[in-house]
């Protein structure tokens, strides 16, 4: 039997035929704005001159996308055989036949059902690529033909889907050392796409990864800067960010497994350095050198107005022999326990106040939400809090972000919604969950008399809109 995708326009929206009815309105008013993207991880090489464009339907709906195959490897199927690369660049027993990896995919996707994957995919098929059958064992290859030819089409080329999303911009997430190049081909070209980067510092920031030193000489080549003590070092950084600001940039990003700050001397810090280049650093020197240089990026953002946001809480990499084999970003990162209130102390107390200072705060603990995070953000004025991220990135996830932090932290007060994707195709999806449930909870707010319709058209243009503009300063 062919199934076919339930897609009513009412979907997400409370049962409720009053609230229903006021949700529908709002999300009218709002699905067809422009889609601001102030956060995520495409690979800006997608929108270059030489962009080879998506691939196979594999390529762009399987390969990258880790919340799609931690599912399948959670049930016992093999990552090697939806074409997951080895570490190591070996090709022994990774399927190379796409055709073979979206069979498997189409085979197992209903075990996506009720995920916020399945939620993104359902938009991707129905209304990115017009397929309207949901994918199983029987129809597999007849859908994988459907999706290649409209790939193969100018239609599906990346700028031109860039257009088609009505993107205002978006910002990718680049190296400290990166050159910029790509960014700055896009610039030069007569496409009028508005694509930024975002300095992200981590990998010369953590003194216990084997390529510290070799990301240092990296910074140091391309800063022009010769970085023999932390002092130099800190002058490459400034350096970078100035370069980033003048490619478009609006912010950094920093992931860090807890948000610790603190401040040490110069002394110590050089030693922490020193030992660092020498590959001796330990737990505690990791710890106590990325608890300073937050606080040395948060006095770089009160100098040059870029918008410092902090990812913290998860435990990366928990499956050591998938990351032996596949290395990062494979589906087996989980989150852990975070403590904001005295970790962020150091760092709020010299900076917090500073009318000048923004960070933007993300946790995947929502715990943390009504306990630690509104109560910061309703206080000091330069926290902003960031939308539900990562496992909380789905209806239930914003419903209860919602719930939890508006009363103490108000609704002025967030960033707005940020997709943080890698996978182009799925902006629009996540942008669109964003807008039904931000629909349907202000309409919660009117038939309870929280506010009225006037409030909620307000608010609701705000928190899809406006609010990522005026916190990102775009």
């Amino acid at each position: 039997m062919i199934k076919k995708w339930n897609f009513p326009e009412d979907r997400f929206f409370d049962p409720d035929a009053s609230q229903k009815k006021i949700a529908m309105e709002l999300y009218e008013s709002v699905k067809d704005l422009p889609i601001v993207s102030p956060h995520g991880h495409v690979d800006p090489k997608l929108f270059s001159r030489d962009s080879k464009g998506f691939g196979t339907p594999a390529d762009l709906l399987i390969i990258p996308d880790h919340y799609v195959f931690r599912l399948f490897y959670s049930q016992g199927l093999p990552l090697e055989d939806f074409g997951i690369q080895r570490k190591d660049g070996s090709k022994e027993g990774i399927e190379q036949d796409h055709r073979k990896i979206w069979q498997r995919f189409a085979d197992h996707f209903y075990l996506l059902r009720t995920t916020a994957s399945y939620s993104w995919l359902a938009y991707e098929f129905k209304v990115v690529l017009g397929i309207e059958e949901i994918p199983d064992t029987e129809n597999a290859q007849n859908i994988y033909d459907e999706i290649q030819e409209k790939l193969n089409s100018p239609e599906f080329k990346p700028r031109n889907l860039f257009d088609r999303f009505q993107i205002e911009v978006l910002s990718t997430t680049d190296g400290a050392a990166d050159p910029l190049s790509i960014h700055q081909e896009i610039k030069n070209s007569e496409w009028k796409g508005n694509i930024i980067p975002a300095f992200r510092p981590d990998a010369v920031m953590n003194l216990g990864s084997p390529d510290f030193k070799k990301e240092i000489n990296q910074l140091s080549g391309i800063s022009g800067v010769d970085i023999i003590d932390f002092k130099s070092y800190i002058q490459a950084l400034e350096s970078r960010r100035r370069f980033f600001k003048t490619m478009g940039a609006v912010s950094t990003d920093h992931a860090v497994v807890s948000p610790l700050t603190s401040e040490l001397t110069e002394s110590e810090l050089d030693r922490l350095f020193q030992k660092a280049l020498k590959g001796e650093s330990t737990e505690a020197d990791q710890a106590a050198f990325s608890g300073h240089m937050l606080n040395e990026m948060a006095r770089m953002s009160c100098e040059d107005g870029m918008v410092m946001q902090l990812h913290s809480g998860v435990f990366r990499n928990h499956n050591h022999m998938i990351y032996d084999r596949f290395g990062a970003d494979k589906g087996c990162d989980i989150p852990i326990t975070t403590e904001f209130t005295r970790n962020l102390q150091p760092l709020l107390t010299k900076y917090g106040n500073d009318p000048r200072f923004t960070l933007c705060l993300f946790t995947v603990d929502e715990y943390t939400y009504s306990r630690e995070l509104a109560p910061l953000a309703g206080h000091y004025p330069a926290i902003r809090l960031g939308p539900p991220w990562w496992f909380n990135d789905s209806w239930n996830g914003m419903s209860r972000f919602f719930d939890s932090v508006t009363e103490t932290a108000g609704l002025y007060n967030l960033s707005g919604f940020i997709d943080d994707t890698r996978a182009f195709p799925s902006i629009p999806a996540r942008h669109d969950v964003w807008r039904r449930v931000v629909s349907n909870w202000l309409a919660k707010m009117v038939v309870r008399s929280f506010i009225d319709m006037t409030d909620a058209f307000e608010l609701a243009n705000m928190l899809v809109y406006q609010q990522p503009k005026a916190v990102y300063k775009l």
